[in-house]
């Protein structure tokens, strides 16, 4: 393969990555996180608690330290809370 080959491949690539990459960015940006509405091993990600760092280990239903990505405005509409909410419903407990 001759340079100017090798050059033009490089950066096809580089543009394909970079147009895959974009919409996901953008859809990310329109979610928020909604607290107390993850089933049992349905979670997002780590919980307020501390005692999981990791997606799919919640061990209750609608546990208000678990969260789940929802798109932005939903999530009171689900019954869900804000990251504020949740930490305070966890400081009453």
């Amino acid at each position: 393969m001759n340079q100017r080959t090798m050059i033009s491949t490089a950066a096809a690539s580089l543009m394909s990555l970079a147009l895959l990459s974009g919409p996901a960015l953008a859809q990310d940006a329109a979610k928020e996180k909604c607290f107390g509405i993850a089933k049992a091993g349905q979670n997002d990600c780590a919980n307020l608690s501390g005692t999981h760092s990791c997606a799919g280990q919640s061990k209750a239903d609608n546990d208000k330290g678990e969260w789940k990505y929802v798109a932005a405005g939903t999530c009171k509409t689900m019954g869900g809370l804000s990251m504020d909410e949740a930490k305070m419903g966890m400081k009453k407990s």
